[in-house]
């Protein structure tokens, strides 16, 4: 998948847990989960907005795009 979700890097760097992070965000810790392993096929701008809030960061802290490798 070209996008990687850096969730679980920003939380070990203010060290907080999937509880304490999804409650202050207003998600269940399933849809933690869901977005931290990069299986969730969209995020609204409204979480994404919160995510950045709770942990003080940009979008593109949370956020990477990577280029698919060529199949060879």
């Amino acid at each position: 998948m070209p996008i990687i979700v850096r969730i679980d890097v920003q939380l070990a760097k203010r060290k907080m847990s999937v509880g304490e992070f999804a409650e202050k965000v207003g998600l269940t810790p399933a849809n933690v989960a869901v977005l931290k392993n990069g299986r969730a096929k969209a995020v609204r701008f409204s979480t994404l907005e919160a995510m950045c809030r709770v942990l003080e960061c940009q979008p593109g802290d949370l956020l990477e795009w990577v280029e698919d490798e060529e199949p060879t």
